[in-house]
């Protein structure tokens, strides 16, 4: 199953939608407004693009969202600092969306070329 975290409002989580309906792929929406992460899932999301990105800090450079107002609360902090920021404030400093496909596949962003491969 796929599941896609994320705010209803961010243009990308909507295009992220719209990608796998008009594929009828089955997926999930998680509003991160209404439920963010747990930290199970939070840590599986890290992992799973920690192994893309070259490293867990890389993974979670990769998810912070760098236009985001509140990104001056996290830019300057060290890497275990960064990793419990952005988990305390997944709404405000995520990267959306972050699409996750059962616990060894995730994306951050959008990234159909990856996503097409995902049944």
């Amino acid at each position: 199953m796929i599941q896609i975290f994320g705010t209803n409002k961010n243009f990308d989580c909507k295009a992220a939608q719209r990608f796998f309906k008009e594929r009828r792929i089955p997926f999930q929406f998680v509003d991160l407004k209404e439920k963010e992460m747990s930290p199970g899932e939070f840590d599986s999301v890290v992992s799973a693009i920690a192994r893309t990105e070259g490293g867990r800090a890389a993974a979670i450079e990769a998810l912070i969202d760098t236009k985001s107002k509140e990104y001056t609360s996290i830019a300057y902090l060290d890497d275990s600092e960064k990793e419990n920021k952005l988990f305390e404030n997944q709404t405000s400093l995520l990267k959306q969306p972050v699409c996750r496909y059962g616990k060894s596949e995730a994306t951050v962003g959008m990234a159909q070329k990856i996503w097409e491969n995902w049944k």
